[in-house]
């Protein structure tokens, strides 16, 4: 009975909440974030992620992300530029697959206000289908007083079983970068900061499978994240926090990974890739710990993660909670961007 009712509230959340999906890993859809980060990054990238959550206590949540972004005029990137991206996802809930598919398009303008410095304004729309299978659903009323009943009619009426709304989002963000489009030969000296502010659903669009004006709530987003290296070594420092507010709904996530550099790229032959790896973990905080670990190489980086649930679902799922496995790639390696510029001693 206590799995029963566990699932019954998990299957349920969306149609009380319609609350949004979450990546541990947040980092790897930056339009999931705040639309401003399209070509903060990277001047271009193609991140996927998938989430497998809650295999332990019934039908899994999946949930498959996909978003490309990029620097456009690179040009006129002195006093500022333009970046695009797109952003697609799909994500199925518990045993009534209550599903939802959704494609973003945004684009944001970086201004440079000081030296390393800019400030980006974003914008993003979107097209969103909302689907449930209630066949997959059983019902008190096809409990014949001993076993359950599937040719029993359930006496519910379900509504309709898809819907779609478009949906806008807007968004801020500053960003510090040192490097500021050079390398320099001396090594590890990166210093890195973006932080910004979005507002998700602007229109606050309508969500309910019997015709209702439920709505979704507005979702606000606080978010951090930097690179530090460790001056003439092979290490850094990845902060990072996000924090969610929607509606009754609030999220934190916070955490740091440890980043070794196991080999630079060859600056003039390139005929050695860099490669590096980073681990740590995010705490969500009341919900789960997560260990996270990252492998770059060249211009591939492939992250897992995974969520340790320390919530008061902890009875049922015996701590279990969620795999993340993302992938990443750019057009240009991370380990050499920009134009070399020889400061200091020669590698």
């Amino acid at each position: 009975m206590k799995k029963i009712l566990i699932l019954t509230a998990l299957g349920f959340a969306g149609f009380v909440g319609a609350q949004d999906i979450h990546f541990s890993q947040f980092q790897t859809q930056p339009m999931s974030q705040n639309p401003a980060l399209v070509g903060v990054r990277f001047d271009f990238a193609v991140n996927t992620v998938y989430k497998d959550q809650w295999r332990q206590i019934g039908s899994p949540y999946k949930t498959f992300a996909a978003s490309a972004d990029s620097k456009l005029n690179k040009q006129a990137i002195e006093q500022g530029y333009f970046a695009a991206g797109a952003n697609f996802f799909s994500d199925k809930a518990g045993d009534s697959q209550m599903g939802t598919t959704q494609a973003n398009l945004a684009l944001a303008y970086h201004l440079k206000v000081a030296k390393h410095q800019t400030l980006g304004l974003g914008i993003m729309a979107g097209l969103a289908q909302r689907s449930i299978d209630f066949s997959f659903l059983t019902w008190g009323n096809q409990y014949d007083g001993t076993n359950y009943n599937p040719d029993l009619a359930s006496g519910e009426n379900v509504g309709a079983t898809s819907f779609t709304h478009a949906d806008f989002a807007s968004g801020i963000v500053w960003s510090y970068n040192n490097k500021d489009g050079h390398i320099n030969v001396t090594d590890n000296h990166d210093l890195k900061f973006n932080a910004g502010f979005a507002v998700h659903h602007l229109s606050r669009p309508k969500y309910s499978y019997l015709g209702l004006n439920h709505r979704y709530n507005m979702r606000f987003v606080l978010h951090g994240d930097g690179l530090i290296s460790i001056a003439d070594t092979r290490y850094a420092w990845l902060p990072g926090f996000m924090f969610y507010y929607q509606g009754k709904a609030k999220e934190l996530l916070i955490g740091s990974l440890f980043r070794v550099k196991l080999q630079q790229d060859s600056k003039y032959t390139g005929y050695k890739n860099g490669s590096a790896i980073s681990f740590g973990g995010y705490l969500r905080a009341r919900d789960a710990f997560t260990p996270m670990i990252l492998f770059e190489f060249h211009q591939f980086a492939i992250g897992c993660s995974y969520d340790i649930n320390i919530s008061g679902l902890n009875p049922a799922t015996n701590s279990r909670g969620g795999l993340e496995i993302s992938l990443r790639f750019t057009n240009k390696n991370p380990f050499m961007d920009g134009k070399i510029q020889p400061v200091g001693r020669v590698q």
